[in-house]
């Protein structure tokens, strides 16, 4: 029987709550997802800033329409949590909202580990290997021009799971950090991605983009995008456009709909 598990709700919200007014922490034993109840409760008009944490996604989501499955599908049986899944939301209201999942991505990786890469715009990578992923929605808050309630939600695989369906086996968090459960990780990455966003509200991409490019997964690689394009990957500009260098020169690829892999 699988201990259950303790997370840190209290220090969570002590270290996040001077700086985030109004801030709560809700963990929940199972929910269908927890971006879609985040926006269910936006759609509602509850914009209050909350971290909402599953320990059990039934119909999680991840970028481009797929699924994230949490929870079940493990090689781990003793696995308490074969991952942890969670959303944050709050509100912003950056100038430019252009780069925002990669100054996400960058802060995921900076908290967990050195040997983790980006792959633009943000998949967590590990040895050419997915390990977390990252899905971003928002939604206009009307009594306040300008702004809108950004939902962040994280998956990081922390077991082996199974690879059915996928191109490449997914990695996961104790291959490099043996005994990391669930709670450790969320009281590990939870106040840096807010620090993360609030700077990137008054800021920015820019300020994020020589740190990106440090930990880019593409850089240097011969990639081929989905929708045709083939090159030479360069890193991302200031507003995390992906720049590749193909026969007409240098393109900038901006659309989150379009998908990028090195070309085998």
């Amino acid at each position: 029987m699988n201990t259950p598990l303790r997370w840190p709700a209290e220090a969570i919200w002590e270290a996040v709550v001077p700086d985030l007014h109004g801030f709560t922490v809700e963990i929940l034993p199972e929910i269908d997802s927890t971006n879609t109840e985040l926006m269910r409760r936006a759609r509602a008009g509850r914009f209050d800033p909350v971290l909402l944490v599953a320990e059990r996604q039934t119909a999680g989501r991840g970028r481009l329409g797929r699924d994230w499955h949490s929870g079940a599908d493990t090689n781990n049986a003793s696995a308490a949590c074969p991952s942890l899944t969670f959303s944050l939301g709050l509100p912003l209201a950056p100038r430019d909202w252009s780069g925002m999942s990669l100054a996400v991505g960058l802060s995921l990786v900076e908290s967990l580990h050195t040997d983790l890469r980006l792959k633009w715009p943000n998949d967590v990578y590990f040895r050419g290997r997915k390990l977390a992923g990252i899905l971003i929605e928002t939604v206009a808050i009307p009594e306040a021009p300008g702004a809108r309630y950004a939902v962040v939600g994280v998956g990081v695989n922390l077991h082996p799971r199974s690879a059915d369906g996928l191109n490449t086996p997914p990695a996961w968090l104790q291959e490099m950090l043996p005994g990391m459960e669930a709670p450790d990780v969320l009281r590990q990455v939870v106040a840096p991605l807010i620090q993360t966003l609030k700077a990137f509200e008054r800021s920015g991409f820019s300020l994020f983009q020589v740190r990106f490019n440090a930990r880019d997964a593409l850089a240097d690689l011969d990639v081929v995008l989905s929708d045709g394009m083939t090159g030479r990957a360069q890193g991302v500009d200031d507003v995390g456009a992906l720049q590749v260098l193909s026969t007409q020169g240098l393109q900038k690829v901006t659309s989150a709909e379009v998908s990028v892999r090195p070309t085998p």
